[in-house]
C-alpha cells in the first residue's frame, strides 16, 4: 500500500554550507515578519530555493483551527477544533494569474443563492507562513504589486461584481531572482525589507564540501537529518526565544538618531529604511539573546537593510554595499 502524505525529506538548514547572509536575512524575519521580507539576488544554482525550504521546515509548528482554508488562529473563546501543522511554505508559479494568486468569488452562488462562495487563493494558503516567489523580477508588476501589498497589509481582498471578501493574508515573502535576467523595478525592491546577495562560492575545498553534504543527503536523507537532528533543535529554541524577548529590546535614542543620519546621508527616499534597520537590529539582538542593541548588532544588518534603497548612478561602479558600510562607520565609528 503506499503511504498516504509522504512527506518529502527537506535539506536540514543547519547543514547549508555558506550564503551566510542568506541564512541571515531569512532568520530574522521569521523571527519578526513586520521586517517586511527578502530579497535574494545572485547566481543560479546557488542554493536559494534549497535554503528557503530548509528555513520553513525548521520551524515550530503552529495551531490552527481544522479544515479553515486560512490557518486561522484560534480565539480562547472559540469552541472549534483545532489541529498543528507545519508553517506553510507556498510556491508562487511565474504564470499564475491573478485569481490563483488572489482567490475568486463564485458569482454564479452569489446571484443565484445568495452564498459568498469563496475560492482560496495562494494568499490564503500562505497566511501565518512563507511566500516563496522564484525569478520574482520576471513576474508581471501587477502581481508583484498585489503580493507587496497584502504582505504590508496582512490582509487580501478580492472584489468581482460588486462582491468583496476580504481575508487574512499575513506572510513572510521571499522573492529570488538572478539580476542578470532583469532588475526589479526600484520602487518595488524598496518594498522588500532586506536584500540579500550571494555569489558562487570560489574556494575550492569549500565546493567540495557543499557537493558532499548534498550527495550524502541524496544518498541517504534520513541518516543525514538525524545526524544534525540536535543543531536544528538548538536553532529552533533560539528563534522560539528571540520571537519572545522581541518586545524586551532596548535600542537607544541615540543610536536612533545615528540609524537616521546614516539613511540621510545615503539620500535614502522615505522611511522604510530607518523602520527595517531598528526592526532588524532588534530582532538580531534578540536572536543572540540579548535585550539591548550594540553597535555591532546594527552594523550587522546595516547593509542588508539599506543597499537595495540607494539611489543608482549608472556610471558608478563603487558596490552599494561597500557605500552603505563607510557611512555607517563615519557615523557610528568615528
Amino acid at each position: 500500500m503506499i503511504e498516504k502524505h509522504r512527506k518529502t525529506p527537506i535539506f536540514p538548514f543547519t547543514a547549508i554550507v555558506g550564503q551566510e547572509e542568506m541564512k541571515l536575512a531569512l532568520q530574522l524575519n521569521v523571527i519578526d515578519p513586520k521586517i517586511g521580507g527578502v530579497m535574494i539576488m545572485g547566481d543560479r544554482g546557488t542554493g536559494k530555493s534549497t535554503t528557503i525550504r530548509a528555513i520553513a521546515d525548521l520551524l515550530p509548528e503552529i495551531e490552527v483551527i481544522k479544515d479553515d482554508p486560512f490557518n486561522s488562529q484560534p480565539l480562547k473563546t472559540d469552541k472549534k477544533e483545532t489541529e498543528f501543522i507545519k508553517i506553510p511554505m507556498i510556491d508562487l508559479p511565474l504564470g499564475a494569474t491573478e485569481d490563483r494568486v488572489c482567490g475568486t468569488i463564485d458569482i454564479e452562488k452569489a446571484l443565484t443563492m445568495g452564498i459568498k462562495a469563496f475560492e482560496p487563493g495562494l494568499l490564503a494558503k500562505a497566511n501565518r507562513g512563507i511566500l516563496y516567489v522564484d525569478e520574482v523580477n520576471l513576474l508581471d508588476d501587477h502581481l508583484v504589486d498585489i503580493l507587496l501589498d497584502s504582505a504590508a497589509s496582512g490582509w487580501n481582498t478580492v472584489e468581482r461584481e460588486g462582491i468583496s471578501i476580504r481575508h487574512p493574508a499575513q506572510f513572510v515573502l521571499v522573492g529570488s531572482g538572478n539580476p542578470e535576467e532583469g532588475e526589479l523595478r526600484p520602487q518595488l525592491l524598496d518594498r522588500f525589507g532586506m536584500h540579500a546577495e550571494i555569489r558562487t562560492v570560489k574556494d575550492p575545498s569549500l565546493r567540495v564540501k557543499i557537493v558532499e553534504e548534498r550527495t550524502l543527503f541524496d544518498i541517504n536523507p534520513e541518516a543525514w537529518i538525524e545526524k544534525y537532528k540536535d543543531e536544528q533543535e538548538n536553532l529552533k529554541k533560539t528563534i522560539i526565544n528571540a520571537q519572545t524577548l522581541l518586545n524586551t529590546i532596548n535600542l537607544s535614542y541615540e543610536d536612533r538618531i545615528k540609524i537616521a543620519q546614516v539613511c540621510s546621508e545615503l539620500n535614502v527616499d522615505g522611511l522604510r529604511g530607518d523602520i527595517v534597520i531598528n526592526r532588524a537590529a532588534k530582532a538580531y539582538t534578540a536572536f543572540q539573546g540579548k535585550t539591548t542593541v550594540s553597535t555591532s548588532d546594527i552594523e550587522k544588518v546595516v547593509v542588508l537593510c539599506l543597499r537595495h534603497r540607494l539611489r543608482k548612478d549608472p556610471l558608478e561602479s563603487i558596490d552599494s554595499g561597500y557605500k552603505v558600510r563607510k557611512v555607517f562607520e563615519e557615523v557610528f565609528l568615528s
